[in-house]
């Protein structure tokens, strides 16, 4: 099973918008048009949070625009720049290639998307209504399965970014311990690309259709790497094959001396 990730797209509801010098939408049309013309039909995207930047239901709908007639369906979560109903308003008008199941089941393969937005907050949290739809669904002991949340349960090195994961992973990880058909967890959040093994799961993080965030470093700084997306075939065995696709250039107008946003 192929699958195709999009991660931290940060849409604005105005066509002026930018994310540190950056035309986001333009960004993702030019990620999104490489990846359907280079690499094809996957059986289904993954759009995992930080979704708009400006958390309004127009911003969404340029996103389900741009995103058009897709050659699968396309199903999302929330970030934490992103409304919860604003979000679901925006992609699921119709007509639509936007899809509101949390959970499913593919060619063995059992998909769970995961609800970390804390209202206000950066970081991230996962409420007990979260953990007992986790712990449910993975009661369905399906062969193999894939765990997808915006925020990041490992630490990814950078001091800042760190700080903003999930606060309560501790949680997280007594479900997915007892649990041994979980084979990968599923991120954005931090724009950059993340590959980890804990126990025996495997976690990644994707860089951003946008802008990217420098690895290892302690303060916020913005990375001199094209936008990108990631590639996942999920094996009939269990495991992932996966790789990390980018455009060719910078962004235009990308301002790498920021200090935040």
């Amino acid at each position: 099973m192929r699958v195709f990730q999009l991660t931290d797209t940060h849409f604005f509801a105005n066509e002026s918008g930018r994310l540190l010098g950056v035309d986001t939408a333009k960004s993702f049309a030019d990620v999104y048009g490489m990846l359907k013309s280079e690499y094809g039909t996957p059986d289904f995207y993954l759009f995992t949070g930080d979704l708009s930047q400006d958390e309004t239901t127009e911003s969404y709908r340029r996103l389900a625009d741009s995103v058009g007639k897709a050659n699968a369906p396309c199903y999302f979560l929330p970030g934490n720049h992103d409304q919860r109903q604003n979000l679901k308003t925006g992609l699921l008008a119709s007509p639509t290639s936007f899809c509101n199941e949390r959970g499913f089941i593919n060619s063995g393969w059992q998909i769970i998307l995961l609800d970390s937005l804390v209202e206000g907050k950066v970081g991230g949290y996962l409420a007990n209504d979260e953990l007992k739809f986790l712990e449910e669904t993975l009661a369905k002991k399906a062969d193999h399965v894939l765990i997808c949340v915006h925020h990041h349960l490992l630490p990814c090195g950078s001091k800042w970014t760190d700080k903003i994961g999930i606060s309560n992973s501790d949680a997280f990880f007594d479900i997915v311990d007892r649990h041994d058909n979980v084979r990968c967890v599923l991120s954005g959040h931090i724009h950059q690309a993340f590959d980890a093994v804990r126990g025996n799961v495997r976690y990644l993080a994707t860089p951003s259709t946008g802008v990217q965030f420098k690895p290892n470093s302690d303060t916020f700084a913005v990375d001199a790497q094209p936008p990108g997306f990631r590639i996942l075939n999920l094996e009939a065995d269990g495991s992932v094959k996966t790789s990390v696709h980018r455009l060719t250039n910078l962004p235009e107008g990308l301002q790498l001396l920021s200090a935040g946003y």
